[in-house]
């Protein structure tokens, strides 16, 4: 069997991965608050774990994994967002405009995420369905004395738990002098977090021990893993911007809630998104939803591409030109590749997944094996072991298993058009008129590509043709 290879946060160090139960491997990663569009930030840990989910059941079956990733449905933030809707006229209660925004932004989200290629996880527990488990086991935690109620409020008590602040390398002191923290008067220490909180009449609330109120982000988590996975399960993911405090509190809720069960063995977090070199922001005007890269002619696949040209754990950088460079590659694969059914993936692309799910590598290898098909169409001199069948089919099945050349995302390239016959009949024109000094040739063609949504790159090195994002290909009929 394929030996895993993953790096744990917890330990800091890449590790041999050892499930719990090889027949019943689980993971849970951290998913959307919904009350608002996806950011393309939100986006890259669901195509990172994604891929390892994939990799999961390739290598243990299908059967035998389960990937929970949840909705938060009950925060401040959705409750803005409803009461804004309520003050601008729309009508229902503040629970039907909550209930509202919350259905369409599931919807949106799985619409979206459904675009990238991502599989939908075996489980996607909203926090709203849960908050009788996250009562009991703030019960729990108060009666094994790791938690205080005050005025309403119930908190975790942080020196409770000697371990806390080990996943990110920080102690309890270090944090209070480098952290700003809700420093609130019913607090025993700055570091407390609130595991449970009142609510008025003008918001949602449950009815608990402590009063009518509603769970605070952290023990949501820890509630659900814990009933859909168990006390202790193999994997933990999300972005890196989870690490603290969000990842921090959910240990030491649940390690005080189940003590000995261990709660998750590896830990893993992916690094942060730029845009062209600049952190994301709405005041740079660099801040793009996934919905709005979509709509502006990206195809999932292509915003996939780009994702996973860049290890999970190395700061990803979008920019235009690494789109249309995912863009020109995965129209070339699929022209390549039309109409062939995969066969099990390679060795060596498995092989980079299995090292700390290394896609920038697996990206490589999947380049070997196109240029390799490309090399025997030109009638390059290949040795004799080669099997084209195998290795046509072989690319693509190692194309799907990171989530690429799928039926789900391949619609935007089922007329995926080879432009580099264009490309050399361009380079023929340039070369003719360079003797002649007429260009009108050079000129016709070249207004014909880009009437048809191609970009034209001529230098002194050749001609490149690059299809954009309104590429046509019927208006290229005829050129060539």
């Amino acid at each position: 069997m394929t030996t895993i290879h993953l790096h744990n946060t917890a330990t800091r160090k890449k590790q041999v991965f050892t499930p719990l139960d090889p027949e019943n491997i689980r993971m849970y990663v951290c998913g959307p608050t919904v009350y608002d569009r996806a950011h393309l930030g939100n986006a890259r840990p669901v195509v990172v774990f994604d891929v390892l989910f994939r990799l999961l059941r390739h290598v243990y079956g299908a059967d035998h994994v389960t990937y929970v990733r949840n909705f938060t449905d009950v925060d401040d933030k959705i409750n803005n967002t409803a009461l804004e809707r309520q003050k601008a006229g729309a009508k229902g209660t503040l629970e039907d405009l909550i209930a509202e925004r919350t259905e369409e932004t599931i919807g949106w989200y799985h619409a979206d995420m459904d675009a990238l290629g991502a599989k939908r996880p075996s489980q996607e527990p909203r926090a709203t369905q849960y908050i009788g488990a996250m009562i009991a086991m703030i019960e729990g935690l108060i009666a094994k004395g790791h938690a205080y109620a005050a005025e309403g409020h119930v908190l975790f008590d942080v020196r409770s738990y000697p371990e806390y602040g080990q996943l990110s390398g920080r102690s309890v002191d270090d944090m209070i002098a480098g952290a700003r923290v809700e420093v609130a008067p019913f607090k025993r220490d700055p570091m407390d977090f609130v595991l449970w909180k009142p609510s008025g009449d003008d918001l949602p609330g449950w009815e608990s021990p402590w009063g009518r109120g509603r769970p605070g982000w952290h023990i949501e988590c820890s509630a659900m893993s814990h009933e859909l996975l168990g006390p202790s399960f193999d994997i933990h993911g999300g972005g890196l911007d989870l690490q603290f405090p969000h990842h921090e509190n959910e240990i030491a809720q649940s390690c005080c809630a189940h003590p000995g069960a261990g709660f998750a063995s590896v830990w893993m977090h992916n690094e942060m998104l730029l845009v062209e070199g600049k952190k994301m922001s709405k005041s740079l005007g660099n801040f793009f939803t996934v919905r709005e890269l979509l709509d502006q002619g990206y195809a999932g696949e292509v915003i996939r591409f780009v994702m996973l040209s860049t290890h999970y754990r190395k700061t990803m950088d979008w920019t235009e030109k690494k789109a249309q460079e995912a863009e020109k590659t995965l129209w070339e694969w699929h022209a390549l590749a039309k109409n062939v059914q995969p066969s099990a993936p390679s060795a060596a692309l498995v092989d980079a997944l299995s090292d700390d799910l290394n896609t920038h590598a697996a990206i490589t290898e999947l380049h070997r094996q196109a240029n390799v098909l490309m090399a025997f169409e030109a009638g390059a001199d290949l040795p004799d072991s080669f099997d084209a069948d195998q290795a046509y089919s072989q690319f693509v099945g190692s194309a799907q298993l990171v989530g690429l050349m799928t039926p789900e995302v391949s619609d935007w390239a089922e007329n995926a058009y080879d432009l580099s016959g264009l490309e050399m009949l361009l380079e023929s024109y340039r070369s003719q008129a360079m003797q002649t000094k007429d260009f009108s040739a050079v000129d016709r063609l070249k207004n014909s590509l880009i009437e048809a949504g191609v970009e034209v790159r001529m230098s002194k090195s050749g001609v490149e043709l690059l299809a954009g994002s309104n590429f046509n290909p019927e208006k290229l009929a005829g050129l060539a």
